[in-house]
Order: C-alpha cells, then sequence, then structure tokens
C-alpha cells in the first residue's frame, strides 16, 4: 500500500477496518502528498495509482499501481483487480475517466463513466448544453486532416479554435478572419502531432472544434455534487480580461465580488451542466462566462481544481479541499464544509516568453502585504513555453486578506516585484579538471 498513514497500525482499535482512499493521478506531486495527509488526519490510508512505466518494479517505491493512461479500460481493470478500496477519488482529467470505471467495476459511489468522458471532450459536452437548452455559441468539429481555409469559410468571426482533448486552455486560439483562421489551425494541427500527445492515442486530439468567441467576465466555480444535485464549495472572480487571442489564466479570487443574483446564475446554470452531463457523485471545477445574454458554460470538470491552486481554499476546522473530497469519496456528509472567513486567492505566475529558465528571485514578492507563499515550480535549465503550445505555469502566488479586493491587489504587487531571469538556449557548461562533485 502506498502513502501509508499511521491510521494503517489499527486506528481506531483493536478489529477496525482502516478505510481506504484510491487516488489515482498522472504524478506523485503536491496534490497526491495533500490527499496523503488527509487521510492521515481522517484516520484512513491512500493507494496510489499512477500513470507509469509497468516493467520497473516500483521505480519511485511508493507502491503505486502503475497505469497506461492511453488505456483506460485496461488500467482500470488492472487497478479494480489489484487491490479494493472504500472509495476512488482523482488528480487531473484523464485520471478522473480511469477512477469512475474503478469506482464502477466495484460498485462504490462516483462520476459515472460516460458522464467523465462527455466532460473531457468540449464537443460532447457543448451537445449536452445545447440538448439542456444552456445558453451555447454556434459550434461545429473538423478534423485535424481537413484543409483550414475550407473550414475557415464555415466560420462566423470572430471565432475560437480548440483541440477537443486538451485541457487548460492548451491550443486555444482565438481568430478574427480567414487567414488567421488557417494560421491558428496549422498551429494546433503542429501541436497535435507532438509525441507527448500522440502518445496517449486520445480520439478526441485528432478533431478541432471552431466556435463563436463569447464575450464577457470569466469565473469559475468549485462544488461537490451528491446524488445528482450540485453544491458550490467556493465561487472564484477572475479578474483578468480573458479575450484572447490565446487564454492564460492568471488570478482566481473568492469571494466573489459580483451581486447575489449574479452569484446565484452562475450557481444555477452550473447545477443545469452537471445535470444535463449526468454527474452524480464526487468534485467538479466548473469554468463559466457571463454577459448580457446570461451564464454561458465553458466546461465543466469531473475533478477538483488542479494541483497547488486547490491550496487558495480552507474550510472551517482546518480542513483542505482535499480533505473534503476524502471524506466524501469514503462516504462520508461534508455538507457542514464552509470555506474559512478570509478572502484568498491564486496567481499562475504567467510564462514571460519562450525559453529556458534560469532562476526567480521571490525574495521581494515575498514581503508583500497578504503574501503567504511564493512557490516556484519551474526547474533551472527547463525549457519553457507559454500558451497555447506550453502547459505550465512558473510558478504560483498565494495571497489571503480581509477584502477580494486587497488579495487581488496583493498579487499583482508580488507579481510585480518578480525578478525572472530567462535564456534562449541552455547556458554552456564550462568543463573544470579540478572541479569535485557536491552531495
Amino acid at each position: 500500500m502506498v502513502l501509508l498513514s499511521r491510521a494503517d497500525a489499527g486506528a481506531g482499535g483493536p478489529g477496525l477496518k482502516t478505510r481506504r482512499l484510491l487516488l489515482v493521478a498522472e504524478t506523485t506531486g503536491y496534490q497526491v502528498r495533500r490527499f496523503a495527509a488527509a487521510a492521515e488526519r481522517m484516520g484512513a490510508s491512500v493507494q496510489l495509482a499512477t500513470d507509469r512505466c509497468h516493467v520497473l518494479d516500483d521505480p519511485w517505491a511508493d507502491g503505486a499501481i502503475p497505469l497506461r493512461f492511453e488505456s483506460p479500460e485496461e488500467s482500470a481493470a488492472a487497478a479494480a483487480a489489484a487491490t479494493r478500496c472504500d472509495g476512488v477519488a482523482a488528480v487531473g482529467d484523464r485520471p478522473s475517466y480511469v477512477a469512475a470505471l474503478v469506482a464502477a467495476r466495484w460498485g462504490v459511489a462516483g462520476h459515472p463513466p460516460e458522464a467523465v468522458a462527455a466532460c473531457r471532450s468540449k464537443f460532447h459536452a457543448r451537445e449536452r448544453f445545447r440538448a439542456a437548452g444552456l445558453p451555447v455559441p454556434r459550434y461545429f468539429r473538423v478534423r485535424v486532416e481537413d484543409d483550414p481555409a475550407e473550414t475557415a469559410r464555415r466560420a462566423a468571426y470572430p471565432c475560437v479554435l480548440k483541440p477537443l482533448g486538451l485541457s487548460a486552455s492548451r491550443g486555444v486560439i482565438r481568430v478574427e478572419d480567414r487567414a488567421s483562421f488557417v494560421d491558428a489551425f496549422e498551429r494546433i494541427r503542429a501541436l497535435l502531432e507532438e509525441p507527448e500527445i500522440r502518445r496517449l492515442a486520445d480520439r478526441d486530439d485528432r478533431f478541432i472544434q471552431v466556435e463563436g468567441f463569447i464575450p464577457g467576465r470569466e469565473f469559475a466555480l468549485e462544488g461537490l455534487v451528491t446524488g445528482g444535485r450540485l453544491r458550490e464549495l467556493a465561487l472564484f472572480d477572475k479578474p483578468d480580461p480573458l479575450d484572447g487571442p490565446y487564454f492564460e489564466e492568471t488570478i482566481y479570487v473568492t469571494p466573489s465580488r459580483e451581486p447575489s443574483g449574479v452569484r446565484a446564475a452562475i450557481v444555477d446554470a452550473a447545477s443545469r451542466a452537471v445535470r444535463a452531463l449526468g454527474l452524480v457523485h464526487g468534485p467538479v471545477h466548473a469554468e463559466m462566462r457571463v454577459n448580457h445574454g446570461g451564464v454561458w458554460m465553458l466546461e465543466v470538470a469531473a475533478r477538483p481544481i488542479g494541483g497547488l491552486c486547490a491550496k487558495t481554499l480552507r474550510f472551517e476546522g482546518d480542513r483542505t479541499l482535499e480533505e473534503i473530497i476524502a471524506r466524501h469519496a469514503l462516504g462520508e456528509d461534508v455538507s457542514d464544509a464552509r470555506l474559512e472567513d478570509a478572502a484568498s486567492g491564486v496567481m499562475m505566475i504567467p510564462i514571460p516568453r519562450e525559453g529556458i529558465f534560469v532562476s526567480a528571485v521571490t525574495g521581494e514578492a515575498e514581503k508583500v502585504n497578504g503574501i503567504e507563499e511564493v512557490v516556484v515550480t519551474a526547474k533551472p535549465g527547463q525549457k519553457l513555453r507559454p500558451l497555447p503550445e506550453g502547459n505550465s505555469y512558473l510558478g504560483f502566488i498565494f495571497a489571503r486578506g480581509g477584502s477580494t479586493e486587497e488579495v487581488e491587489g496583493a498579487l499583482r504587487s508580488a507579481h510585480g516585484q518578480l525578478a525572472i531571469e530567462m535564456s534562449e538556449s541552455l547556458p554552456v557548461m564550462r568543463s573544470n579538471a579540478s572541479a569535485r562533485p557536491t552531495n
């Protein structure tokens, strides 16, 4: 068993069974560790299942079940046969589908696999939203192999091109005319031919969706679905305009500053989207735009907010989002989960340009009033690409304060204090025969 808590030594007294949570994840990263910590606090334990080489014998010595996300059905069957747990949770879009398949095999609570699959496809999600009467832009999908010039004649402008299988705005480009449409189409096609994407053999990665651009303010809702009903945990404002041509998210702040009527309309639209998709039990991360035409759902993911961003949410009783999700997955009633009173927020530090990351000096940023932490996740020597080709951030800034305005101001001020060094190419390593290796 992986990431065992002290509970496995007999928490609760002799004869009492320790609850176990299967966590399906892409890597053994930050959010995995937070789930392990949450399980320990609960007197439970976590069994990890990750996408890794199945030939090597436990290469990270963490006891994880090896999966191959390009073969989700086979992976789910292997995980279900390898162990038996009391609940299932997932970190990431591809893991969420495998987790749903495992939950269905075991007969434990979870989102239905077909609902999770619909969430992961921008086209099928749009189809379900339209059938449910939710406002949707004009949209159609085409094959990557299709002629972009011919496809450009079918579009109304401005419009947005989206690869169906990628997440986090990767490959999403707004275009204004036929010429820019063709350029964007070719750019997305080149991205989808990259080996790390082709390896996953996702059928959706062979399609590009074309849809009308939706103007308006953008928001994100974090929630839990129980018995098919959505409960809001947090509503984030995204104060930076996301109008393109690329859609790199930066700041999330909560609680929302919108009037109560707008907030209620957002929750109602998200609830209708959850029902349209057929989600039943587990976390959701929903994104939407609001304008004079109402609330337009962009997507609903059958997973929590990604990675480090979850750290911005703290619940009464010193509980984390991961603990709330773990308890929910194991069948506990978490209807009492309430965010702490303080406003909070996170900035996903944008990558300034393509290049090799050298360093980031964070000292002055950390001194800004309201800043809790500055985390640089990029590694020296790592090649970084901004959107639309890139799929990562330079790091994260976390803030907390008495109001949403204070938090946003602190995040912007701290970002302005960062000193980021990038190079065009890898630095030359000078040979020194007298140099000795250090540990």
